[in-house]
């Protein structure tokens, strides 16, 4: 894949901008581009079943394409509870609900979660991804 155009311009509040915009849109490929082509996406509470880390950028595309692609789940919303800068330069932490809805059973799910967004030049390098492990399990049945 290409490198992203232009990400230099790119704030930490940008970049999360656009990772909320992928999440809703469920494009893996929009969610990887926002990534250094070795960057690391950890999830410290992983679900059963999913793996802890994703490293590199296609192995982002390549595992939120098949997570994305393999859930009937439905993002809505992805309310913004709190943004907060740090002392540490390009790094963020967004404090987040996701909701959506399962379209089959028509049943809704609320998954809370915490992102550390660690930018550099306009593009992500690590992610610590904290979801709620028994949401996201709901959010996928």
């Amino acid at each position: 894949m290409p490198e992203p155009q232009s990400p230099a311009v790119r704030t930490p509040r940008e970049v999360l901008d656009r990772y909320y915009r992928a999440m809703l849109d469920k494009s893996a490929d929009d969610l990887a581009d926002l990534y250094t082509v070795d960057a690391v996406h950890e999830f410290p509470f992983a679900s059963p079943g999913f793996p802890p880390r994703f490293e590199g950028r296609e192995a982002v595309r390549a595992g939120y394409r098949a997570a994305w692609g393999a859930s009937p789940a439905r993002v809505e919303e992805i309310r913004r509870i709190a943004t907060y800068e740090t002392t540490e330069p390009g790094v963020i932490v967004a404090e987040q609900v996701v909701v959506g809805a399962l379209p089959a059973t028509g049943a809704s799910f609320s998954v809370p979660g915490l992102l550390v967004l660690h930018v550099h030049d306009g593009l992500l390098t690590r992610v610590r991804d904290y979801m709620d492990s028994a949401g996201v399990a709901a959010a996928r049945s």
